[in-house]
This record gives structure tokens, C-alpha cells and sequence, in this order.
């Protein structure tokens, strides 16, 4: 594999879009088009799954290369690191299939008022384990996301504007009669604009 910065930018941004994509297909209670529905979160799991082993292979694949890229052990961090908020969705969303099983075995009791009650929590356990999910996979996506961005080189722009710079920047100069870390008297302070 082509280890360098830009290979494994792309490949941090990809992986950190699929964590963004396994966001968007999270279920949404209430909404018609977007409901819990069992087969589709056991599909998020799976899905889930796969996203977590090439995690996995990726650090693999790092630690256990000869010749590692400049940004190797930043790729292994992020991915290592992504794991963790990976399998707590994963977690979650195991939670939800559990819960709408539960839902759906107990469909022909809903008229009675214990199982009403229960089928109540069910749907609260499901939304509380959809914002956990939720949250985790956006973690994940955006750790990854920063990776890549750390990981990037810099824009032929920049350098041609960092090659074009001869000299530092002056450093600003402060006032002779300003003391570091005082403030202004209460009747030195401009008000408004």
C-alpha cells in the first residue's frame, strides 16, 4: 500500500465519511420514512461490523509494516482510537434490535396495561440507545475527520505563500506603560461602538 500523507488523508476522510453515512441511516422514532425497523438496524450492525475490522486491519497493517509513513503512527491512533466510539454504536444499536424484538413479541398485548407499560420503556430504551449511537458515531466520524485534516499536506497555495515569505512577522509590540495581565480601570473601558 502507498503510504503517504495524502493516501492516508484520503483514506482517514473515507473512513470518517462512512461513519457520517452510518449516522444518516441511524432510525428516527416517529418519523414514517425512517422508523426502527429490525431488519435494517440488524443491517446497521453488520454494517457497523465491517467498518469496525477494516479499523482493525488498518492498525494491523501499521503496526506490523517494515517501511511506515511519515504519518503511520498518526493513522494507527486515529483508527485505534475510533474503535472505541465504533463499538459503543455498535453496542447501541444492538440495545434497539433487542428493544424492537421485544416490541414486536409483545404486539398482541398492547391492550394490556402492564405490557402497555413495558412497550412504553421499550420505545424510550430504543430512543435513549438511537442518541447513543448517535453520538458515537459522530465521534468517531469526526476524530477520523481530524486525523485527516492533521494528516494533509499543506495546499500548493500555502507553500507558494510560505516560499514567497522571506522574513517573520514582527511580533506586536506592546505599550510601554501596559502591564502584562492588568486590566483597565473600571473608567478606562470604552462602552459602545
Amino acid at each position: 500500500m502507498n503510504n503517504t500523507p495524502v493516501s492516508d488523508a484520503l483514506a482517514l476522510r473515507a473512513t470518517a465519511s462512512a461513519f457520517d453515512a452510518q449516522r444518516g441511516k441511524l432510525p428516527v422514532s416517529g418519523d414514517l420514512h425512517r422508523s426502527p425497523d429490525s431488519v435494517a438496524v440488524a443491517r446497521q450492525i453488520s454494517e457497523l461490523g465491517t467498518l469496525i475490522s477494516s479499523l482493525g486491519d488498518e492498525v494491523l497493517f501499521r503496526v506490523t509494516e517494515q517501511d511506515q509513513g511519515p504519518d503511520s503512527a498518526r493513522v494507527v491512533t486515529s483508527c485505534a482510537a475510533a474503535v472505541g466510539p465504533a463499538g459503543e454504536a455498535a453496542s447501541a444499536l444492538g440495545a434497539v434490535a433487542h428493544q424492537l424484538s421485544f416490541l414486536n413479541q409483545t404486539e398482541h398485548l398492547h391492550d394490556q396495561p402492564d405490557a402497555r407499560d413495558a412497550r412504553e420503556a421499550a420505545a424510550r430504551v430504543t430512543d435513549d440507545a438511537l442518541s447513543m449511537a448517535n453520538t458515537a458515531l459522530r465521534e468517531a466520524a469526526d476524530s477520523l475527520h481530524a486525523a485527516s485534516a492533521a494528516v494533509s499536506p499543506p495546499s500548493a497555495r500555502l507553500q507558494a505563500a510560505r516560499s514567497r515569505s522571506t522574513t517573520a512577522a514582527p511580533a506586536p509590540v506592546s505599550s510601554p506603560h501596559a502591564v502584562p495581565g492588568a486590566a483597565a480601570p473600571v473608567d478606562r473601558i470604552a462602552r459602545g461602538r
